[in-house]
């Protein structure tokens, strides 16, 4: 089984988050998303509300009022010791269940700092990713600088819809005392 990892914080999980999932089921050959709520992004600030267990409890209830997705919440990184770095997940997926595929989702900001990655080189090699655009990143200069580096590495960049709701925008909405749930998974 071909198994796509989307790891973030979730906070909170939003119709893009919804749309991203959508596409790489229905449109990009995946036969399931892992949906990995990871506590803290060692490149973000941390946080302390809503935790990490609050925001894998949010996302499992609102995936369950989806049944028609295929996706499932893990939540593996909640239980690793700190840092959770992504090359850890995937290596624990795969020893778990070495029978599928795992491929990791990111968006085109990312793979433009993907090189400060811890172990980058191996997630490309032996995982690789798939690359959603974003606003302001150009995916092709991104992916060509690392290909510089080794012609093996596997970046797929996804033909996708530009997803321009973030999770931030709803958080500062809902704090300003806004009406955010129509953009809420």
């Amino acid at each position: 089984m071909r198994i796509a990892v989307y790891s973030g914080s979730f906070n909170p999980l939003h119709i893009g988050h919804e749309a991203i999932i959508r596409f790489l089921t229905e449109k990009a050959d995946f036969d399931l998303v892992y949906l990995v709520v990871t506590p803290q992004n060692p490149f973000k600030q941390a946080h302390t509300h809503p935790t990490g267990k609050e925001r894998f409890d949010a996302a499992v209830e609102a995936i369950g009022r989806h049944p028609e997705l295929k996706v499932v919440a893990q939540d593996l990184e909640l239980y690793m010791a700190p840092p959770q770095y992504t090359i850890r997940t995937l290596d624990t997926l795969h020893e778990r269940e070495p029978e599928h595929e795992f491929t990791l989702v990111i968006g085109a900001d990312n793979l433009a700092n993907f090189g400060g990655w811890r172990f980058h080189e191996r997630i490309l090699l032996d995982y690789g990713v798939v690359v959603f655009p974003r606003k302001g990143y150009h995916r092709g200069h991104a992916k060509a600088r690392l290909l510089k580096e080794n012609p093996g590495y596997k970046i797929r960049l996804l033909k996708a819809p530009l997803v321009t709701i973030s999770s931030t925008e709803i958080r500062e909405g809902i704090a300003e005392g806004r009406d955010m749930s129509a953009w809420l998974m």
